[in-house]
């Protein structure tokens, strides 16, 4: 099956992706909270040379989030959704069982490392139930709702976010052996 390779481009030696941002929070799609945490995705991602696509908020609902994860992935528009927030033990933290049901391959070693260098900082690393995967061509990567999570969390999956990318846009054009 051939689809269309989205917006992976090459400037000079720099791979720029384009991604959109999902913070999911009760509290702040209802202007109770500010989103520090998808503030810091942007600033990691815009300052390593990538292209802003989209930003939303969304309460904690299985659906709405569903929804949009699958609009972004299937638009061909977006190469990586990075979400942050409802990835912890709270009844209403659903982004992993989101994210599971919408990816075609899950990529443990992200989580996994994510996981490791958060426990650096950090115990409550361990209860963090983040997951990293593909739907199609864009890399869908769960983040912690919190700035300081968001920043060593991106920070460990960063260098291979372009190569991953790139590969994956291989694979559904055909291009690269599985």
């Amino acid at each position: 099956m051939v689809v269309a390779v989205s917006s992976v481009r090459r400037d000079g030696e720099i791979t720029i992706v384009a991604y959109a941002v999902l913070t999911s929070s009760d509290t702040g799609s209802v202007g109770k909270r500010v989103d520090t945490s998808g503030d810091a995705i942007v600033e990691i991602m815009d300052g390593a040379g990538h292209t802003l696509a989209e930003r939303v908020m969304l309460p904690d609902d299985f659906d709405q989030l569903t929804g949009q994860i699958k609009t972004w992935c299937d638009s061909g528009n977006v190469d990586v959704v990075l979400t942050t927030g409802g990835t912890g033990l709270s009844s209403r933290d659903v982004m992993p069982e989101v994210t599971r049901g919408l990816i075609d391959l899950e990529i443990p070693g992200m989580a996994e490392v994510m996981r490791a260098a958060s426990q650096k900082v950090t115990n409550m690393a361990m209860i963090s139930r983040a997951v990293a995967g593909a739907r199609g061509s864009t890399l869908v990567i769960n983040l912690p709702g919190s700035t300081g999570g968001v920043r060593d969390n991106l920070a460990v999956v960063l260098p291979v976010i372009e190569h991953a990318v790139g590969v994956l846009q291989d694979r559904q054009a055909g291009e690269h052996p599985l």
